[in-house]
């Protein structure tokens, strides 16, 4: 047992990637992810294609999203998943939204509803984003997301944007 006084918790990661070969950024990151302390994977979704969101002068996305079982509290997990896309050749500067090799976000964490100046969970944009909302379905198809309701009635909400899974 982890001496975090958290315990043990399920956390789910959202990756993205457009840059630099997306389908080999989004591998490296579940690795990654494997490799942090106090954290395993338990399961990943299949891969998917989407269109960007917001800014539209981009290339296309690949996305995915993992369950990991972590023992880290929530910042001390965010703090490893920046830490691990600025390995990846991510530059947090500039536009949000933009271009990016490799994009981690801590969608929940267990059913905590965090918000601080430095972590917001669940991620304040979860609920209005398909290319969120499809792979974590296909982890956990009865999720409740904290705040907003039952991922079914979300994806629902979601048919406009363009998400596709991909066939490797």
């Amino acid at each position: 047992m982890s001496n975090s006084s958290h315990g043990d918790a399920h956390a789910y990661i959202g990756l993205g990637s457009n840059l630099d070969n997306p389908v080999v950024q989004i591998r490296s990151g579940v690795a990654a992810l494997a490799r942090m302390a106090q954290t395993s994977v338990e399961a990943c979704s299949s891969l998917y294609h989407s269109a960007p969101v917001g800014r539209q002068d981009q290339p296309d996305f690949v996305n995915a999203v993992c369950r990991v079982r972590t023992g880290l509290a929530p910042l001390a997990l965010m703090h490893d998943l920046l830490e691990i896309e600025s390995q990846h050749g991510r530059e947090r500067r500039g536009e949000k939204g933009g271009p990016r090799t490799l994009d981690l976000d801590l969608l929940l964490y267990g059913s905590e509803a965090i918000q601080s100046a430095a972590l917001t969970v669940p991620h304040p944009r979860l609920h209005e984003r398909a290319f969120v909302l499809y792979p974590l379905s296909e982890l956990e198809p009865d999720l409740v997301i904290p705040g907003h309701g039952s991922l079914r009635d979300l994806l629902a909400d979601c048919t406009g944007q363009r998400v596709q899974k991909m066939d490797i």
